[in-house]
């Protein structure tokens, strides 16, 4: 579950707000592309492309079949992941953007191997 902090409302009352998706959806926090590229010419902002690489910050339950049974997730919270170029609904809280998508858009869990291996 994805929790935020010390959103100050009027009397200076706290409220967290919990960022659960629902079903077979998940919650996708955006990795900064490099301002660099490999030849060492830098980017600006305009002609970065929309990042299709992130974090997942929050899983929801898993999907419902049409007999009824529950089939669980196949990522978890942490997971590095690619998902799809123009999928999901972007939301940004306390100034981080977030992607909802569902896990069908994601195409690969990207581990990080040390090189030569």
């Amino acid at each position: 579950m994805l929790t935020f902090y010390k959103y100050e409302i009027y009397q200076a009352v706290e409220v967290s707000v919990n960022l659960k998706p629902l079903f077979d959806n998940v919650v996708i926090e955006h990795v900064e592309q490099d301002d660099k590229t490999t030849g060492g010419v830098f980017l600006p902002d305009t002609a970065k492309e929309k990042p299709q690489e992130g974090v997942i910050r929050a899983v929801g339950s898993g999907r419902i079949t049409d007999k009824g049974t529950k089939v669980d997730m196949h990522v978890k919270v942490g997971d590095r992941v690619l998902y799809r170029k123009y999928s999901g609904s972007e939301v940004k809280i306390e100034g981080t953007e977030y992607l909802i998508i569902p896990e069908k858009d994601i195409l690969a869990i990207v581990d990080k191997v040390p090189a030569g291996v």
